[in-house]
This record gives structure tokens, C-alpha cells and sequence, in this order.
């Protein structure tokens, strides 16, 4: 399995990546369509790759896995918007990839290059498995948007 870190030339993955991330629970709640068309969930790929943003892709011949960060802000957040200096990160596995350690090797990663940030905030929806994935690496719960928790780590 290789790590590497996010380019430009990522989008189209990292919007397959997006809509695994909303999808969770395996059941097609939202199509790639829906979610361009839904400006607040769309803000976690507009643009990229911008001043700020940081990622990495799991790659295992093809990409499997990424986690992304980017800084949002006050007038347009995020689900786990926390501050404008704080990155809110996203990440996504494919479906048949999960549960091989991808998404702790990719945070791992995106902890680390988040270091100089010194914090890093998430939403995860508390029925979310991922959610646990999150407490092991340090993660707590600061606050609630919606259904989802937004969770930080200080770094």
C-alpha cells in the first residue's frame, strides 16, 4: 500500500472519496450530483487544490482511500467548522477497502502535515464507525452541527 500526498490532478477521486465519505453507511443517500449541487458539501473539494489545502491518496495499483484538508471559513464553514485557522479535514475509503487500516494510515498522515495548524477538526455523524476511528487518534467531541458531531484534535 502506498501513501502519497494529494495533487491537483486528484479531484475526480477526491469527489468519488466525498461521496464514499457521505455514503457511510453503504446506503446511496446522495449522488455526485447532489452533493456539486449542495454548496455546503461541496466547499470540501471547490477550488482544490488551493492555498491551504493538504491530502493524501492510499494507493494499491489504483486509488483506494484519501483524506483531505482544507481551511473554511466563518461566512462559508464546513460541518466540523471549528475556526478559520483550523483545517477541517474529510476522508473516504471505497467501500471494498474498508476495514484494512486505510483510513487510520491516511489520517496518520494527515495528522502529521497538519502539525503546524496545531489543531484539526472533523463532522462525523455519532452512528458512523469512523466515529471510534477518530477517538483512538485523539479526537474529541467540541460540539454538534445537525446530526453529526464535530470533533477536534489539538496537535
Amino acid at each position: 500500500m502506498l501513501i502519497r500526498a494529494a495533487e491537483t490532478t486528484d479531484r475526480a477521486f477526491l469527489e468519488q472519496m466525498l461521496l464514499e465519505a457521505y455514503n457511510w453507511d453503504g446506503q446511496p443517500r446522495f449522488t455526485l450530483e447532489q452533493l456539486a449541487a449542495e454548496d455546503h458539501a461541496w466547499r470540501y473539494l471547490d477550488g482544490w487544490m488551493r492555498r491551504g489545502d493538504f491530502g493524501f491518496i492510499a494507493e494499491d495499483d489504483q486509488p483506494v482511500g484519501a483524506a483531505w484538508a482544507r481551511l473554511l471559513t466563518a461566512d462559508r464553514p464546513g460541518y466540523g467548522y471549528v475556526a478559520d485557522d483550523v483545517p477541517e479535514l474529510s476522508v473516504g475509503v471505497s467501500a471494498g477497502q474498508r476495514g484494512r487500516g486505510l483510513g487510520r494510515a491516511l489520517l496518520t498522515a494527515l495528522i502529521e502535515a497538519a502539525a503546524p495548524y496545531g489543531r484539526l477538526s472533523l463532522s462525523v455523524e455519532p452512528e458512523n464507525q469512523a466515529a471510534e476511528l477518530y477517538r483512538s487518534l485523539g479526537f474529541r467531541k467540541v460540539g454538534r452541527s445537525g446530526g453529526s458531531d464535530t470533533m477536534l484534535l489539538e496537535l
